[in-house]
Formats: structure tokens, C-alpha cells, sequence
């Protein structure tokens, strides 16, 4: 696998050695630089995938140098970093393409998850060929923005791309996607963004149930400094931020009636005040909204504004659960090996056929983000790069038509590997105790670890 190559531009050189030894630790390929005279001298001699460049330097700004670095290496992605809590040179750094922001100080954790976020050294045709060969243009763009491809073959799925395709030109229209959770309704709202015509200005996404009352306002609207304790500075909203762009409310049926009010006339009006101040700002956003309640009745039933659903639901889709389209588990199951043994610094991990059967007579309550997590477990389990059903504990409820009987070995080596595997989990790992369990002596159990490799 191809090593990430990283360069640090910060004029502080005691983060550009902190980041470098943290980074090189991670397997990366790390230059530093000083001045952006110097990291464009780096540019020239080396193919940087990631920059990772502050605000404020000498000679130009940091928006100066993300400008210039995708204008002449339009494929390096670049993470902003900043000392100063300057919103406006956020939105600036999204407008103009970085994929990532962080304050000063950070976690330098927060930095590998995000340098990990927009890793392209798998290239996107090798990705994609595994699940579909016929690719859409909506595949290749959600892949290179969202990290994550709509996969799948069924017919419920192509349908679903094929109203995305749809809607996305009428890029002004209101659009709620509905679905149980984890059936990928933000990926939706991301692909509809990407197939529009605004998809080259900002996609912000907004956790509707984590909003308080006392900060609705000032969150969506913005604010004045000193409109409130606690106003430092002046804050724009979300719609502000997503101008021009595409403003997307998950969990949108959780929000409190009251917001819901406020939240529709600045619909209506297409103009918004912040905080402490009267001056309208006009804005330039389109809607994505998504939930997995059903809004209808929850609008019946007096929970939900009604002229708020009809405002939302101009167009409708309704994401299909996993159990509805299994024929894809095997495409989806490819696809998280893939990107999960890559993050975890694997060689791709595998799945066994009885592994897989087991994945295929499972309903999956929680959905594509269920299968997900259950193969990340799956992988950490699995030995010599094979997932067995073993390493897949399902809950019984949610399982139909699978026995692994129809599954049994009658190889004996295979047998006693795994019964060694069984004891030491049994003892968590406890060698005196596992060669109780299979009644032979610490010193062969120690001879069949290592005959086995565990």
C-alpha cells in the first residue's frame, strides 16, 4: 500500500516537530515547512497527498496558500488549522476546498482521524470495480467527497439513485428522505448535494436533536457580539454558512415545536437576524431534511408542524432497510473490508462463506451502520486475515434459516486451532486456566499457540 505523504506548513516549530514525530509514528510520510515559500518548494519536489497549513503565516495568509495549492495541485487535500476562533476564515477555507478545520490547540488524535477521513491513495476505480460495473457519476463523486460510495445492486437501491438523479437538478426544491437508522440518509442528502449545481459550494450538516432552545437562534441565525453572556465575538448561522450550498437537518422530528416555528418562517422568508441584531440577511440554501419517525402522523397527532412537513416534503424518498435488500450485503460487506483493514493498517481481511451466510440470514436492525460496526469487531477477532461465523455474534432474535452445522469441519487440525482459540477466550486469555479447560499442560498449550500462531 502506497504511504500518505503529509505536509505540515505552520510557522511554529514546535507543532511542526510535534506533528511531525506523531505522524511518522502512524506510518505517514511527513515534510515540514516554515513559510509557504518553502512548502511550494516541497510541492515541486514531492507528491504531497494531505497539507496540513495554519491560518496566519508570513509572506501570505494560509486562504492564500489553499488557494494557491488547489489552483496548481488540485488533487492534495488540506486541513486548516488556526490559534484564532475566526468563523468567517472557516467558511472561507470550506468554500475554497479544505476538507477540514481545527482550532487551536487540538488533538492530534482529531488530526489522524481526519487525515484518515480524506485518504485517497486507494485510487477510486480499483474501490469501485468490486461492486459495480456499470458506475455512476453519483458513485465517483460521493467516493471523493464522502469517502463512501452508494453501493449496491437491488432494485430498491438503483431506484433511490435514480430519484437522487432526479431531484438533484431541481436544486431549490425541498427534499425529506426518510428511513430507519443507519440506512445512510445523510449519504443521500451528501449525493443529492454533489449531483446538483451546488455542488461545488458548501454541504453542512446539522444534528437537529442536539439543540437547545437557549442556543437555536444564535446557532442557525447567528449573533452580534455582546447579544448575550457569552457572545465574544460575532457568530454567523448555519443558513450563512451554508450559503449558496446546501443546508442539511437530520433528525429534523426531534425538534421542539417552538423551534420548529422559527425554523419555518425563516424558510418562508429566506432571510434571517442575527442575535442582537435587526439588519436581514438574505440567504441562498437548499433544504435537506431526514428522520426516522414518521413525520405524517407525527403531523396529525399535533407533534409535528403540518406546515412545516409540507414545506419539507415537496419531494419524498423513502431509504429501503438492509433486510430489504440483501442481495446487497455482499457489496457493502466487501466494500467496509476494504476501507476497515486499509484504516486499520491490515492486509484486506477477508470473509469466509459460512461468515458470510450468517451475515445474509441476519435482519440487521441497525442497518448498513450495524454491519459496519459488526465487521470492524469481526476483523479485530479474525485470524490469519479469515472471518469465521465464529467472530460474528449475532443477536438470535434477528436471525432466520442459519445453522452452523451445515458448516462443520472435519479437518482436526482446524478443530483443535479453534477449541485452543475458544479456551484462551474463555480464560480472557489466561494460559494456566485455558490448559485446565482442555486438560493438558501449561507447556502444550504454549506449543500449540505456536503452532498455530495465535
Amino acid at each position: 500500500m502506497e504511504q500518505i505523504s503529509i505536509l505540515v506548513l505552520d510557522d511554529e516549530q514546535r507543532l511542526r516537530n510535534e506533528l511531525e514525530e506523531f505522524l511518522s509514528r502512524k506510518d505517514f510520510l511527513v515534510f515540514k515547512a516554515a513559510e509557504p515559500s518553502e512548502a511550494f518548494s516541497q510541492f515541486e519536489k514531492h507528491k504531497i497527498d494531505i497539507a496540513i497549513v495554519d491560518i496566519k503565516l508570513p509572506q501570505m495568509s494560509g486562504l492564500e496558500v489553499l488557494q494557491k495549492i488547489k489552483e496548481s495541485w488540485p488533487k492534495t487535500e488540506v486541513i486548516m488549522i488556526s490559534g484564532h476562533g475566526d468563523m468567517n476564515s472557516v467558511i472561507e477555507a470550506m468554500r475554497q476546498g479544505a476538507s477540514d478545520y481545527f482550532q487551536k490547540p487540538f488533538r492530534l488524535a482529531d488530526i489522524e482521524h481526519a487525515i484518515h477521513r480524506t485518504e485517497r491513495f486507494i485510487s477510486l476505480s480499483r474501490q469501485l470495480v468490486n461492486y459495480n460495473k456499470s458506475i455512476t457519476l453519483l458513485t465517483k463523486r460521493l467516493y471523493e467527497a464522502a469517502g463512501s460510495p452508494m453501493i449496491g445492486k437491488s432494485e430498491v437501491i438503483k431506484a433511490t439513485i435514480k430519484l437522487m438523479e432526479k431531484v438533484a437538478e431541481a436544486d431549490n426544491t425541498s427534499v425529506l428522505v426518510l428511513g430507519e437508522s443507519g440506512t445512510g440518509k445523510e449519504l443521500v442528502a451528501h449525493g443529492i448535494h454533489l449531483l446538483s449545481g451546488r455542488k461545488d459550494a458548501f454541504f453542512y450538516s446539522v444534528n437537529c436533536s442536539a439543540i437547545t432552545d437557549s442556543l437555536f437562534e444564535s446557532e442557525f441565525f447567528g449573533h452580534k457580539k455582546g447579544s448575550f453572556t457569552g457572545a465574544v465575538d460575532d457568530r454567523s448561522g448555519w443558513f450563512e454558512i451554508a450559503n449558496g450550498g446546501t443546508l442539511f437537518l437530520d433528525e429534523i422530528g426531534d425538534m421542539p415545536i417552538g423551534q420548529q416555528a422559527k425554523l419555518l418562517r425563516a424558510l418562508e422568508e429566506r432571510k434571517v437576524s442575527r442575535v442582537g441584531s435587526h439588519q436581514k440577511i438574505s440567504f441562498d440554501v437548499r433544504i435537506i431534511a431526514a428522520s426516522n419517525q414518521d413525520l405524517e402522523k407525527m403531523a396529525s397527532e399535533k407533534k409535528f408542524r403540518s406546515d412545516l412537513f409540507h414545506r419539507l416534503s415537496t419531494f419524498t424518498i423513502q431509504l429501503p432497510p438492509l433486510k430489504e435488500r440483501k442481495e446487497d450485503i455482499p457489496l457493502l460487506t466487501d466494500h467496509f473490508l476494504t476501507s476497515l483493514s486499509a484504516k486499520m493498517n491490515k492486509k484486506k481481511v477477508m470473509v469466509s462463506e459460512n461468515a458470510l451466510q450468517k451475515l445474509m440470514s441476519y435482519d440487521f436492525p441497525g442497518n448498513i451502520r450495524e454491519l459496519r460496526n459488526i465487521l470492524e469487531r469481526a476483523i479485530i477477532l479474525s485470524e490469519q486475515g479469515l472471518i469465521s461465523a465464529s467472530d460474528i455474534p449475532l443477536s438470535k432474535s434477528h436471525i432466520n434459516n442459519f445453522n452452523e452445522s451445515n458448516f462443520d469441519t472435519f479437518d482436526l487440525e482446524e478443530i483443535e486451532k479453534e477449541t485452543v482459540i475458544k479456551a484462551m477466550k474463555k480464560s480472557k486469555n489466561n494460559k494456566s486456566q485455558a490448559a485446565k479447560l482442555l486438560n493438558i499442560t501449561w507447556q502444550t498449550l504454549n506449543r500449540k499457540i505456536e503452532k498455530y500462531k495465535l
